[in-house]
């Protein structure tokens, strides 16, 4: 749906009858072969006039499904790109610090001056050179 603004704007639009958006639903779910589970939610939620609510509830499927697979997401925060070899090792040991399975993401922050941030659903493991000099600071300030 969110690669196509027109289908979403047509889904979604309260001047569309739901009889309308019921039959658009139901054409997109036939090309598209989706399981008759999730074709028959689509109909339902058409016929309620709740299509909006498909995003938000395929983010929770995912969540949920993830969650099942015994699967951790994981962002990784470095202030220089990692090797192959590095997010490797890495993601190894974030498998068994969870005891899941890892599904990893990095990016780079110049300003964390060295170390590794990283978030777990809510948790973030600060482990960055900058946040161990403020640390130092404020020791040394108190």
């Amino acid at each position: 749906m969110s690669s196509n603004a027109e289908l979403v704007g047509a889904l979604t639009n309260p001047a569309v009858p739901a009889a309308a958006k019921r039959q658009i639903a139901n054409t997109v779910a036939t090309r598209l072969s989706i399981a008759a589970p999730a074709h028959k939610l689509l109909l339902l939620l058409a016929d309620r006039d709740r299509l909006a609510v498909v995003p938000d509830l395929l983010a929770i499927y995912r969540e949920r499904l993830m969650e099942h697979q015994q699967v951790v997401r994981a962002e990784v925060t470095t202030a220089a790109p990692l090797t192959a070899d590095r997010v490797a090792q890495l993601n190894k040991q974030l498998a068994e610090i969870t005891g899941r399975t890892v599904d990893m993401t990095t990016s780079v922050d110049p300003s964390i001056i060295g170390g590794v941030v990283t978030r777990i659903g809510g948790t973030v493991y600060d482990g960055s050179i900058a946040t161990q000099l403020e640390k130092l600071r404020e020791k040394l300030t108190l």
